[in-house]
């Protein structure tokens, strides 16, 4: 608040007969500024110049008002609290208001004129300067208390300063006679003024935020009275309603909106929140093409009487499709899952089952109780070894559990046993999000016809590497064997023998008893090979016809022999009789061949050759022989083989 002196000649026995006076002057400001505050709001919403005018126009007239209750402090010479508005325009309404407002002030006290008038324009002029000092100092944030307390007290300074320096102030010694309580008006004044008027800008601020909130909210809001009819709507309610603006629904019901079957159904809710007092929570409208969900709580007074309705309606049209359109693609696919003929779980992060279908269920009869949602990985398989449903689970069970588990969220293929016999192919694929998705297949049939086909592959195999006659190795398992079994001696560097065996005078024997007996006697002479060999690395092969061969790894030719031998012994002891020989029983020439290391490693086949050469010795020397053969060249005593 301001004050102002008006000076002419005179005492102050005048000031002490009206301090009644200063009251009213003082109330007539305050006064002036709390009608500000109430019609502010109405001025908010104007436009921001028009704001500071009005705000300037109320402000110079009670500086105007003041002055025409100022009080007589000596004929001629009166003071009053005309520089408290002025300064207060300054600092809050900036300098659109506080130049209307001086200048309304000045102007008028131009037309009162006076001795003191020079004087009193010059402190209205340094007051309003002040304030406007105020005003930039705290634009950068909203003015505080302490804002308005430094303006009073700068205020009181620049009075008593005019009073002390103002020629017609000096003459009329008003420092000394109304200084002080001039000045402790002003201050009074200017703080009371600037505490109403801070707590119409907070008051303004928080009405402006919930006003902006209210009206730029996402979602639809309104009041309604007891009749159901719009106090207030915000913008989206408008648009909703195709309205220009929210002013032109005030007033009017869902009657004058909508159709009369749903404005009754609306009517008919909104009464009963009205009369019972219970909020309607997520109430589903279908308004305008739209689906909204709305909300309504009663509104009461102080004495807690309802008054009416405030309700929000959240536009839901696009979550509820896609609702629809969820529950669509989940029902299609339970119906896929449940017709397809896999299963399916998908556990999380921790191992805890989100969803399984009834086929995964199934897939384990013995364990599928515990496979259901919300079940732990190492529960399940603790049920599957307590019920032994998959064999083969060692000793160490709750080891296994835990690797088991561990391993449950990785990418991997497994294949497992049940104990019925029966297959199962699991495929356990990882997501980004640590979920692990198992897909569970019945392969039965198809192990089954996996070992099928592998048991034929490995007849067929037999087939091909057995002469179909005598049970024996044939020539082509023969030569593969001999290739590798010969190139691992050349590595170790061990002897390697070899026994080739021909049936002497076989043709006469096919001649004179006929084929189905000579078949039987390669029979008997491969059982007798047979029998000669004890070692598993020990391979006897028929070579073609009536020849027979018998390779011997890490053995020397001195044990070559001694197998040679053994077969002689065990045919002569079969005494097959052989009238077509000179031996009038059935007889073998045998060749004997032996090597290691470099021969066996560069030519192998020397071996063959050796062995070959030393049979066909033994026959030419008289047949039912032993001769033995080295790849160096030398030759062995000749033993007859019976």
């Amino acid at each position: 608040m301001m004050s102002s002196l008006h000076v002419v000649e005179g005492g102050y026995s005048a000031v002490n007969g009206n301090w009644t006076q200063f009251g009213g002057n003082l109330s007539f400001v305050c006064l002036a500024i709390s009608l500000w505050a109430l019609f502010s709001i109405e001025f908010q919403r104007r436009s921001f110049r028009q704001e500071k005018i009005a705000f300037g126009i109320i402000a110079g007239g009670a500086s105007i008002g003041s002055i025409l209750l100022a009080v007589e402090f000596h004929p001629g010479i009166y003071i009053d609290l005309r520089f408290s508005p002025l300064a207060l325009a300054g600092m809050f309404g900036g300098p659109i208001a506080a130049a209307f407002a001086a200048a309304l002030a000045i102007a008028f006290r131009f037309a009162v004129g006076g001795t003191a008038m020079v004087d009193g324009v010059i402190t209205m002029a340094v007051a309003t300067g002040m304030g406007l000092a105020g005003h930039f100092w705290t634009r950068k944030r909203s003015p505080e208390l302490k804002d308005v307390a430094l303006l009073s007290l700068a205020l009181g300074v620049a009075l008593v300063l005019s009073m002390a320096l103002l020629p017609t102030l000096v003459n009329a010694h008003v420092l000394a006679g109304v200084g002080f309580p001039l000045t402790a008006l002003n201050c009074l004044a200017t703080v009371l003024g600037g505490f109403v008027l801070l707590k119409t800008q907070q008051w303004e601020l928080e009405r402006s935020i919930l006003v902006t909130a209210f009206s730029q909210s996402p979602d639809y809001l309104y009041v309604k009275d007891r009749n159901s009819r719009f106090i207030t709507v915000n913008e989206n309610m408008t648009r909703l309603f195709r309205f220009r603006t929210t002013a032109e629904m005030i007033g009017l019901s869902d009657f004058n909106l909508m159709s009369r079957p749903l404005a009754e159904e609306l009517y008919y809710l909104e009464q009963q929140v009205i009369d019972t007092g219970v909020p309607l929570i997520d109430s589903t409208e279908h308004i305008e093409g739209r689906f909204l969900l709305a909300s309504k709580v009663p509104l009461r007074d102080k004495q807690g009487r309802v008054i009416g309705l405030a309700g929000v309606t959240r536009d839901v049209t696009e979550r509820t499709a896609l609702e629809r359109e969820l529950r669509e693609s989940k029902n299609l696919l339970s119906h896929a899952m449940a017709s397809m003929s896999d299963g399916i779980a998908m556990y999380d992060s921790k191992g805890f089952i989100l969803f399984c279908n009834e086929q995964y269920r199934n897939a384990f009869p013995l364990s599928g109780e515990a496979r259901v949602v919300g079940a732990h990985i190492s529960d399940i398989l603790r049920r599957v070894a307590e019920t032994g449903e998959r064999p083969g689970i060692p000793d160490d069970v709750d080891g296994w559990i835990k690797a088991a588990a561990a391993s449950l969220h990785s990418n991997k293929d497994e294949e497992v046993q049940l104990h019925n016999g029966d297959w199962r192919s699991i495929r356990t694929r990882l997501a980004e999000d640590g979920t692990a998705m198992a897909v569970v297949s019945d392969i039965t049939a198809t192990k089954q016809a996996e070992i099928a086909l592998r048991l034929s592959a490995e007849q067929l195999k037999n087939l091909a590497e057995t002469d179909g006659l005598t049970g024996m190795v044939n020539r082509r398992a023969f030569d593969e064997a001999f290739a590798r079994e010969t190139s691992g001696s050349g590595r170790r560097n061990t002897p390697f023998s070899l026994l080739m065996v021909d049936i002497d005078r076989f043709k006469a024997y096919n001649d004179t008893y006929g084929h189905p007996a000579g078949d039987q006697c390669l029979r008997v002479v491969s059982n007798c090979l047979r029998q000669s060999v004890s070692r598993p690395a020990d391979i006897v092969a028929r070579y073609g016809g009536e020849e027979f061969v018998v390779f011997l790894p890490d053995t020397s030719a001195k044990g070559a022999m001694i197998v040679a031998e053994q077969f002689a012994r065990r045919l002569a002891q079969e005494n097959i009789a052989h009238s077509g020989s000179e031996f009038a029983r059935v007889t073998a020439s045998i060749g004997v061949s032996c090597a290691t290391g470099a021969v066996l490693r560069t030519n192998p086949n020397r071996l063959l050759t050796e062995a070959d050469a030393a049979l066909y010795e033994a026959k030419t020397q008289g047949r039912n022989r032993i001769l033995a053969h080295s790849p160096n060249g030398e030759r062995h005593a000749m033993k007859e083989a019976g």
